[in-house]
């Protein structure tokens, strides 16, 4: 430890933190000491820094001095919640006995570890976001993770290749991971960068120990009911997970009832790049817009962690999506009705996390209240189902689990003032205890008595202004100013003497302040008691609160699709079968948000067919609108599968399993890799992946490179995409290269299009229209005025421009440079070293394309573009 010398004796109360820091090194240490929590040494240099608190020294007995840094007891929620943002495992090690009845050192120990995945802080977490704790195990090629919200009961997991569960961590975002320490070279190659990682001891990933864990929590005999027998990878993650949760926590977890297999096949395939570029619930840039604000309007914080778990896992079965299309609808044909869930909805307020609270006894008696409001809430829900019929509504999911007795139980309990502190007192119900009941008569009762004997004492002595006052050093007491020393009844005893006045006390007066006292001490406890038995008595309605929360939640996203259709003018997806896609004036649901008011947003229609048009090459200049048309396409592919309206007057489309993004440059350079690298990259997974079923959206890809290097590779990928195997998946290729528009002669599934713009001369207009047909101009220097480019700068380029078309090196108007037919189709000498084009030409020429794969041919490309430069 900082500042101690080793051979010099410790204070005890350095000792005993000394023994309990040993057990939880890992830890940051809050110790209690008095009205302080206390951090000692190395934990006191990061506990100043996080915290911005006075680092100071103290002396540790003949030991060396020790770092110090502390904060009052009373600020723990606002101090805790940076220490665990700042990504700190923090122990709280409290005191657990009062000082008061021990002349010996108080005992402390650990009540509770608190981690950026295992905490129920208001502080800590965000409302609109689960908060998980994940843990993966690695096998044989294959990965088995868990993911556990300790603020929700929601627990998950997962047995894949490690890409798809490199994919659902990335998705889910946990704000923890676990592994097993003999695995952490397998681990690091996952590239998994999150704010806290811990290794854990391999016993903790044990399959026995993993599966008692498991079953012993929810209190079942085996586990096939849960759908996870023969998944030992993701048992022996989740069973991790669970330890590490009961070693946190101190205690039990009862609301943890079960837990989910995430079956890939259930749902859309999206990897990373894809949900980063379609910025479904995370920002690219700060001042743009997500998805999921844009579609978030629920009425709960409940409602809107489900709508993020949507997009980001959309369904692919088509039963689930239409039964969420029909309630969505049945909400659009009631309004009325609707706005009256709505009004109900909002009033259930965050029940999951509030549940999670209670069953892990964290709630405050006010909070309680707050539980009984939400119920409230729900049984007008159910009179409100009770006045509508519908076979919808009447639907088994839709049923509610009866909390009468619950509501009773608050009641029965809970003084209906309680506060949000229990040590403040009138918690509990009069009338539940009667013991308490004389408590009270005695303590508020006896204070009574004091005014009246007061009065009684005023009248005997002749001192009006006689009072009786109260202080920790002698209790109740009668002061007297020295005017009136005189009139002192012989049975009062003088117990001080002040400059002006004097203090008495007399034996009626202390014995009933040993009542009072007495009497309020009894209640603290037995209130706490009360308390204690009646939060064990809610554990019981654990799981009904859970299902009933969870159906909130599902009508709070559904209804607020139904507003969003109503307000936005979205309509009903129409599914079919097949692979075919067609949109009707469509719309990019976040741009249109965005625009000015009054700007209306200009629709464009859009037809993928696998079978006469499978892909569709997109030109036009930058800043038209290429790229909005790609992105809307996915994003509404992805609304329609997660059972919302979508923005377009009409959508027919299949059932779309895999939706693939290249879209804009994005440099890894910290990682060392460039720009290309990272296009090649992602290109390469969308080709190693694709079904009959997937939407490929490729924007501007080459562009990283040289120009003929980038025109050759995105021909040979949208050929693949053609011709390169039997999958013929829907693909949108945006690109700014215009000779790609020559491949609508030679391959018969592939159609041009553009974004129509107004060639004016001097500007162009985007009108922002896809139209058939490709385009010959980029526009580019129209488009770089518009940007604000120096008036010189623009003229010499269009300079430049015109020598170039012409043929002339723009450099030495006297020598004229014409262009080869070779360096037209990129195959210009490369004389530097004596390497000529013909024999690259030759090296190409001997390549059999139809027998090597899209990454061997970049390779091979990345070969010769070497040679050249060499």
């Amino acid at each position: 430890m900082s500042g101690a010398k080793e051979g010099k004796a410790e204070t005890p109360l350095m000792s005993q933190y000394n023994q309990i820091k040993t057990k939880h090194p890992e830890a940051l240490l809050l110790f209690r000491v008095g009205d302080f929590y206390e951090t000692f040494g190395e934990d006191a240099i990061k506990a100043s820094k996080a915290l911005g608190i006075v680092l100071t020294r103290r002396a540790n007995g003949s030991a060396s001095h020790i770092e110090l840094a502390g904060f009052p007891h009373h600020s723990m929620d606002t101090y805790l919640p940076r220490l665990v943002k700042a990504g700190y495992r923090v122990a709280i090690c409290d005191q657990l006995e009062d000082p008061k009845t021990t002349k010996t050192l108080v005992k402390r120990g650990i009540t509770e570890m608190v981690s950026p995945g295992v905490t129920v802080m208001h502080g800590i977490l965000e409302d609109q976001s689960s908060n998980y704790l994940a843990s993966v195990f690695f096998q044989d090629h294959k990965l088995g993770a868990a993911f556990l919200d300790i603020s929700t009961g929601e627990f998950k997991m997962a047995e894949d290749d490690p890409i798809h569960i490199q994919r659902l961590i990335h998705s889910l975002n946990p704000s923890e991971i676990l592994y097993p320490k003999s695995q952490i070279q397998a681990f690091e190659k996952l590239g998994l960068h999150f704010k806290r990682i811990s290794g854990l001891d391999d016993w903790n990933f044990d399959t026995e120990h993993s599966q008692e864990i498991l079953l012993h929590q929810f209190q079942v005999k085996t586990l096939q009911g849960f759908g996870i027998i023969g998944l030992s990878l993701g048992i022996r993650a989740a069973g991790a997970c669970l330890q590490y949760l009961k070693d946190s926590r101190q205690g039990s977890l009862p609301h943890i009832v079960r837990i989910e297999k995430i079956e890939q096949s259930e749902f859309l395939y999206m990897d990373a790049f894809t949900q980063r570029n379609l910025e479904l619930i995370h920002k690219l840039h700060e001042d743009s817009k997500t998805l999921f604000e844009v579609l978030n309007q629920t009425k709960t914080p409940m409602g809107a962690r489900l709508l993020k778990n949507w997009l980001i896992l959309p369904l692919k079965e088509l039963k689930p999506i239409l039964e969420r299309q029909e309630l969505v609808g049945f909400f659009l044909e009631n309004p009325i009705w609707t706005d009256n869930l709505k009004d109900q909805i909002e009033k259930v307020g965050d029940l999951e996390r509030l549940i999670s609270r209670i069953a892990l006894l964290k709630a405050s008696p006010r909070e309680h209240w707050t539980l009984f409001r939400a119920l409230e809430a729900i049984n007008q829900i159910q009179i409100l189902y009770s006045e509508m019929e519908s076979p919808i509504l009447d639907n088994s999911r839709f049923k509610w689990i009866s909390m009468e007795a619950l509501m009773n139980l608050i009641e029965k309990y809970l003084h209906p003032d309680a506060p949000a502190i229990l040590s403040k007192g009138n918690v509990i119900a009069m009338g539940l205890n009667s013991e308490l009941d004389e408590l009270r008569q005695i303590a508020f009762g006896g204070k009574d008595f004091l005014i009246d004997l007061q009065k009684r004492e005023q009248e005997r002595t002749g001192i009006a202004s006689l009072k009786i006052s109260f202080n920790s050093v002698f209790g109740y007491y009668f002061e007297v100013t020295h005017v009136h020393v005189d009139k002192i009844p012989s049975d009062w005893i003088r117990k001080q003497t002040l400059v002006n006045a004097e203090r008495y006390i007399s034996s009626e007066l202390k014995v009933y302040e040993e009542k009072i006292l007495g009497a309020e001490d009894k209640i603290a406890v037995l209130e706490s008691s009360l308390y204690r038995e009646f939060q064990e008595k809610i554990i019981e309605f654990i799981s009904g609160l859970q299902k009933n929360a969870h159906l909130v939640a599902y009508l709070d996203v559904l209804s607020n699709f139904s507003s969003l259709a109503e307000k936005k003018k979205y309509h009903k997806p129409v599914f079919l079968k097949g692979h075919r896609l067609f949109i009707e004036q469509g719309r990019h649901p976040v741009i249109e948000e965005c625009l000015p008011v009054g700007e209306p947003y200009i629709p464009n229609d859009l037809f993928l067919d696998p079978e006469s048009q499978q892909i569709l090459m997109i030109t036009g200049p930058n800043m038209a609108g290429k790229s909005a048309i790609l992105r809307q396409t996915a994003l509404m592919v992805i609304m329609a599968q997660i059972g919302s309206y979508v923005p377009a007057k009409k959508v027919e489309m299949g059932i779309i399993d895999k939706v693939f993004t290249r879209v804009g440059a994005s440099d890894n350079l910290s990682s060392g890799q460039s720009t290309f690298m990272v296009e090649m990259i992602e290109t390469a997974t969308i080709l190693n992946n694709l079904s009959p079923a997937s939407l490929i959206l490729l924007d501007e890809i080459g562009r990283g490179t040289s120009t003929y290097d980038g025109i050759s590779i995105a021909w040979s990928i949208a050929e693949y995409l053609h011709n390169g195997s039997t999958m013929r998946p829907k693909t949108l290729f945006a690109t700014h290269y215009h000779e790609l528009n020559e491949m609508e002669k030679f391959f018969n599934r592939i159609r041009n299009f553009s974004i129509a713009v107004k060639d004016t001369g001097d500007r162009v207009i985007f009108l922002r229209k896809l139209i058939e047909g490709g385009s010959e101009h980029s526009f580019g220097i129209q488009v770089a005025k518009m940007a604000g480019i120096p008036h010189q700068v623009v003229s010499r380029a269009r300079e430049l421009l015109k020598a170039m078309e012409e043929g002339e090196s723009p450099w030495s108007p006297s020598d004229s440079l014409k262009i080869s037919d070779e360096a037209k189709i990129g195959l210009k000498a490369a004389e530097p070293h004596g390497i000529y084009w013909k024999d690259i030409y030759g090296e190409l020429k001997n390549l059999n394309l139809d027998h090597i794969t899209p990454m061997e041919a970049l390779m091979i490309l990345s070969s010769l573009k070497k040679k050249v430069e060499d």
